[in-house]
Parts: C-alpha cells; structure tokens; sequence
C-alpha cells in the first residue's frame, strides 16, 4: 500500500516496521515478508510504474535499518529467476543504493527523513506531563500538552497512565479523574480511546497488583465514578464482567472495531471504494458487519457534509458487494438504540439519523417496510422511534428523493437501477460505431467506480449476444487508463461466470465464449492469471443479476 503512495506514507511504513521488528514480527517473518514483496514484484510492477525502484529501496532501508541481515540480498537472489522483477530488485538495491557512498544516511533522508518520535518517547512525554499536572492541578495547561502531542490515537496511553498514577499516589486521584472528565468532554480523548485506556488497565491488573496491592479495588471504584459522570462508556463495565469465552470474543471485537476504525479514517481520505471492500473481506468478519455501519455513521456524523456523502455512497456499494439488508437494517438498530448517548457528543444527531436512514431508502439500501422492522426492534418511548418517524416524514415530502440524493451537497443522484441503464445504452452505444474515447469519459462520468464490474459484466454479456468482440477493446482501452481495476474486472468476470447456465440458454456457446475472452483478458494482463483457479473461485461474489 505505501508503494502507491507519497513519500511521507513510505517513510512511515519503514519507520513501523523497524518498530515493530523483534517485539511484534519476528526477522523470520520480516525476511519471509520481503520475499513474498519479491516473488510478486512481476504484478505490482503492473500497477505501480516503477515498483522495481520503489522496492528496492524498501530492501536498501530494511537492511540500513538493521531488520534484515546485508547476506538476505545474496540469499535471496538465488531463490529468484534472473528474468523475475524480483532479481531486478535485488541488483538495484546492492548496486545502487547500497554501495553507494554514505549510503546509510542518504537512505534515511531519501523519503524526507523520518520526524517521527518513538513509543516509548511518548510515553515518557505523557508520564512527564501527567506528573507536572499533578504538581501544578492546571488542568487547562495539562490538555493543552495532550493536545500538542498531536497523538489523538495514542490516548489511551494517557487515560491508561492517569489511571496509575491516581492509584499509585492516593492524593492524585481527584486531579486525574477531573483531567480525564474535562479532556473527555472537550472531545480531547474520545469515547473509544476512553474505554481503551481502561481495558488495557484492567488487562494488567494482576502485574500492577504487585506494585499497588490495592489496584484491583481502587479501579473497581473508578469505573462506577466514570460511568456516571458520563465520560465514561457504561458498556464497559458490561465487558469487563464476562470471562472465559465472552471475554475472547470481546477482545476480538474490540480488535475489530479497531482496525475499522483505520479503515473508515482512510477510506474518508482516499475515496477509495474497492480498497475499503478488500480491507473488509481481508478482516473475514461478515458477522460483525452491522458493526461496521455503526461505526461508520457515527463517525461520518461527527464530520462534514463531503464525509455524510461519502458513507451514505459508501453503504448503496456495500449493499451491492457484501451486506445483507439484515445486515444494514441492525447497524442501523444498533445506532438508533444508541442515540441518546450519541447526541451528548453530536446536538444533530437525530436529525442526521433520520437523514441518513430516509436516504438509505432513497437509495434502495432498505425499503420502507425495513423501517417498520426497526421500530418494532427498538425500546417502547426511546428517542430512536422518533428518528424513524422522522426518516419516513423525510422520504413521503414532495420531491423527496431529489433533496435526499441532494442533502449533504452532493451524491450521484441516481439510483442503482438507472445505473445500470446508462451502462447499457452506452455500452450499446459504442457497440453501434462509437468512439473508445467517448466511451471511457461516460463510464467515468457515472462516478461510481465501485460499480465498474457491472461495465465489465454487461460488456461480456454484450459481445456473446452481437458476436463481437469490439467490448474486449473497450475493455482492455479502460484497464490501460486505469479506469477499470484489475478487482473490478475479476468481479465482474466472476459476476458472469457465476450466471453462465442461465446464459447458456439464450447463447449456446456462451461458456466458450467465455473461456476465449478469460484467456484473452489474462494473457492482455487485466484480469488476474488466478482467475478460475481455487483462489479465485473463494471470492465472496452476489449472485449475478
């Protein structure tokens, strides 16, 4: 993923794995990583112009680093072809990088060298600070440091540490409860880094028991205190009741729920709708998917209009890749149960409740009948029933379904179905003697490149019935620009193989036709050389519609 990426984001991703190396990936696995990174460097060279350079110097800085040994490149060489990307790779990184004079500090600066501070510098700039608010009780001064630590997904440390030093010197426990209660209420440690500070001090309860006998009991009053101020989650005196299984399955939630947590926060940044479906499906969780639309609105709530789009766009795609309607329906059970407590943080949130779950029936996520079912799923006389009812004023005013598709400044503005006819008429369209040029900019002004597949399907489905192959042209012009992924023409090569019987009806040699056009797409390099095999045949697909 950094290799796609700036500068800055390379930098960073060598600077995590020299912090990760021994303590979290053994050098085994950092070797095996890397020759994984080399076996394949032949397809990322494919989408990545110039991999063999960038690649190199991950090599060249791993070994400056210290987290591989200089002999790998020698070793590794003679595991790979002379032909391979990867032996290219190896010989840039020995002749040009590592030979080079002062290699070792040009290597460091070569990203704009690192400015980044070490786990354990900031822990002691947190331990240093909470010390000093102890000693001086200015909480303005004490959140002022918070904030300037520029960490806001490293709190947890700070509620973590002020949870010990408030048991540790009995005198400092008001001061850190009234730090962490203004620091919570100023959105300066969030929710979710709240009830982390507190599991991973409840997690090392028993170690910190030899030091403060007294750990257990002194956290154990904390928590209620917390709760019923209000900055702290009452669910989490919830979780840290339960053991044995429970309590497996909590940390692999609460895992989960971190690693969407990334994966919202990078999509917003990115935009990018197939990498977040892959970063889905890599997790293999479908069961916690309500979970995720949870997670994604209420974060979405709590930022602009541009963000409110993104997820409302984001939920019609995962409604046609990997949601279930159930799925959606109980995300937004889950979120309506909870608003009471969301709009202490978000005044809006009610509003932007009922904006979110009308335009989910705008956009045919859910029908109305889906939002009977979540009134019926909900607590008699809680504020979430009013939200629906509001949801269903929304979408029976006149010109509903233009101002929902309208109402955070944006959205395509059609619905899947008209999608799907302008894919067709353009598709016919170009088939009739149009122009490959002409073509692409409609397929790139529908604006919904999660949906790309339904191009590469309905093109398949097309050149079987005209018995002309003009579509693979098409095709193939889309994949050079980058306009098609090589995941959307997998899926929507999927999408057809998957719907081959029914065709096979109309078109007697469909499976043939489809065997030729697979073996073309693969040996022109968009379509992945996996396809058919096992691996491709596992991918979650929908059935072909």
């Amino acid at each position: 993923m950094a290799m796609d990426r700036h500068d800055k984001e390379k930098e960073m991703a060598s600077v995590l794995l020299s912090s990760l190396y021994a303590d979290v990936i053994s050098p085994p696995q950092i070797r095996d990583g890397f020759v994984m990174l080399l076996e394949s460097a032949d397809d990322l060279a494919v989408d990545i112009l110039d991999a063999v350079d960038i690649l190199a110097l991950f090599v060249s800085r791993a070994v400056v680093d210290e987290i591989l040994p200089p002999a790998f490149i020698t070793r590794a060489k003679k595991t790979l072809p002379e032909s391979s990307k990867g032996y290219q790779v190896l010989q840039t990184a020995e002749k040009s990088y590592l030979s080079a004079p002062h290699h070792a500090e040009l290597l460091e600066r070569r990203w704009g060298g690192s400015t980044h501070v070490t786990v354990e510098e900031m822990k002691k700039k947190i331990a240093d600070l909470l010390r000093e608010y102890v000693e001086s009780g200015d909480t303005f001064e004490a959140c002022r440091c918070i904030r300037e630590l520029g960490v806001s997904f490293f709190h947890h440390e700070v509620v973590k540490r002020a949870l010990v030093l408030a048991m540790e010197i009995q005198t400092a426990e008001p001061f850190m409860l009234k730090l962490l209660k203004e620091a919570a209420e100023e959105g300066l440690i969030s929710s979710s880094q709240m009830v982390k500070g507190f599991a991973r001090l409840a997690e090392s309860l028993d170690d910190l028991a030899l030091d403060i006998p007294s750990a257990k009991t002194l956290f154990q009053s904390i928590v209620p205190k917390a709760i019923s101020q209000g900055w702290l989650d009452a669910t989490f005196m919830k979780s840290s009741c339960t053991d044995g299984e429970a309590q497996n399955e909590d940390k692999k939630l609460d895992q989960y729920k971190k690693e969407i947590v990334t994966i919202i926060h990078e999509y917003f940044l990115s935009d990018d709708i197939p990498e977040l479906i892959r970063s889905l499906e890599d997790l293999g969780l479908p069961e916690y998917n309500p979970i995720f639309l949870k997670k994604l609105i209420t974060l979405a709530m709590d930022r602009k209009n541009r963000e409110k789009e993104m997820a409302s766009v984001l939920l019609s795609a995962l409604h046609i890749e990997i949601f279930s309607t159930e799925d959606i329906a109980n995300g937004f059970v889950m979120l309506l149960e909870s608003a009471e407590d969301t709009a202490l943080d978000i005044l809006d949130a009610s509003n932007e409740l009922a904006l979110f779950l009308a335009r989910a029936v705008i956009d045919d996520v859910l029908v109305p009948l889906n939002l009977e079912e979540i009134t019926s799923k909900l607590p008699q006389n809680c504020s979430g029933s009013e939200t629906v009812r509001m949801a269903r004023s929304l979408i029976t005013a006149r010109h509903a379904g233009e101002r929902l598709l309208r109402c955070w400044g944006g959205g395509t503005g059609w619905a899947v179905e008209d999608a799907k006819d302008k894919i067709m008429k353009l598709l016919e369209e170009y088939e009739s003697g149009g122009v490959v040029a002409e073509a692409c900019q409609c397929i790139r002004d529908l604006g919904m490149p999660f949906f790309n597949h339904e191009v590469v399907k309905k093109a398949l489905v097309m050149a079987m019935e005209k018995k002309n192959d003009r579509m693979l042209d098409l095709l193939q012009v889309c994949f050079n620009e980058g306009l098609i992924t090589i995941n959307q023409m997998t899926k929507g090569f999927t999408r057809v193989k998957d719907g081959l019987d029914d065709l096979a009806l109309d078109f007697p040699n469909a499976k043939d036709k489809f065997s030729f056009y697979t073996e073309y797409a693969q040996k022109k390099g968009w379509l992945l050389p996996s396809f058919g095999s096992s691996a491709a045949e596992a991918l979650p697909t929908a059935a072909a519609s």
